[in-house]
């Protein structure tokens, strides 16, 4: 009975993260939709998901990005360590109101890649000179970052009544 302890605590810590990633995904960015990219026959595909995200500072603004989502085994238990390949595309799409002040490279959206090591990210910050919000994804691992990454730019724009306000305006010192 006592051989089967250790397999079966690591088991339970399995489900455990597992269900933890399933929980944390519940709550997370919108999907809009997939694309398979490699097929595979007993097993998911490999896809290309694109998913939204609203800027939780910035009401207005809303970030589109894509990431390859692994099928395979290890995709199909959540353990694959997906790859740094990821495209993002910011927009206005209302009229811009800052809920709060924010710093340069403030985190907007972050999510695991892997089980453990690796994690994406987007960031926010403002180009006070030109009145712009930017926004950049990148990964990072525990032991090494990944220089791959995507930018995207959101001019500060009027919309309809409603002026245009500075984002310097909402920068924290």
């Amino acid at each position: 009975m006592i051989a089967f302890a250790a397999p079966l605590r690591a088991a339970a810590l399995a489900f455990g993260i597992l269900a933890g990633f399933s929980a944390a995904a519940a709550d997370g960015p919108d999907l809009i939709f997939r694309k398979s990219t490699v097929f595979k026959l007993l097993t998911p595909n490999d896809k290309l998901a694109t998913y939204a995200i609203d800027d939780p500072v910035v009401d207005g603004v809303a970030c589109h990005y894509t990431v390859p989502e692994r099928g395979g085994l290890a995709g199909m238990f959540g353990v694959a360590e997906e790859v740094s390949d990821i495209s993002l595309a910011c927009r206005q799409y209302g009229p811009v109101k800052f809920t709060e002040k924010f710093k340069q490279g403030d985190v907007v959206f972050s999510e695991r890649r892997s089980l453990i090591f690796k994690k994406m990210q987007i960031v926010r910050g403002c180009d006070e000179k030109r009145n712009v919000l930017v926004y950049m994804v990148y990964s990072d691992r525990l032991i090494e970052g990944s220089p791959k990454n995507s930018t995207s730019t959101v001019p500060v724009m009027p919309w309809g009544s409603t002026g245009a306000i500075r984002c310097s305006d909402w920068l924290k010192d």
